[in-house]
């Protein structure tokens, strides 16, 4: 089921990471924040509440799988997540690393900027992301996505 009109149910949204049956991963690709993901439920519904019980644990696990893959091969400060929706209401969750260096920590990444980014530390974060996404796949995968 798709909407006309809707963005994330003409486009993947992003850089492809993961492609199931009932979601997908993308890397948003946000200028300044390296390891910005967002989990998409493909069938075009506006709120989390209009999934089953059943899709809306299998939606939750793969939020929790992203946020894990992160964790382990980031080490990042503190990992956001968000399901706002509000400039595209399609579901979608924010799953996103954060560092001490990078421009808006401690605040949200919609806030202003507090610094200039660590481009060694970004670099860093950019050279180990296909570590992070090889073990986003793998998680995923079990969870018959």
């Amino acid at each position: 089921m798709s909407e006309v009109g809707c963005p994330l149910c003409a486009t993947a949204g992003g850089r492809l990471v993961f492609d199931g049956a009932r979601l997908r991963v993308i890397h948003a690709q946000e200028t300044g924040f390296p390891a910005f993901y967002r989990v998409v439920w493909k069938d075009h519904v506006v709120e989390f509440s209009d999934l089953s019980a059943t899709d809306r644990a299998l939606c939750m696990d793969a939020v929790v799988a992203v946020e894990r893959a992160l964790r382990a091969q980031l080490q990042p400060a503190k990992i956001n997540l968000a399901a706002l929706g509000n400039m595209v209401p399609h579901l979608h969750w924010h799953v996103i690393a954060r560092f001490a260096w990078d421009s808006h920590f401690p605040s949200p990444v919609w806030a202003g900027a507090q610094r200039a980014n660590d481009e060694a530390q970004l670099q860093d974060v950019l050279a180990r992301l296909p570590a992070a996404e090889a073990a986003m796949r793998v998680e995923l995968n079990t969870l018959n996505c």
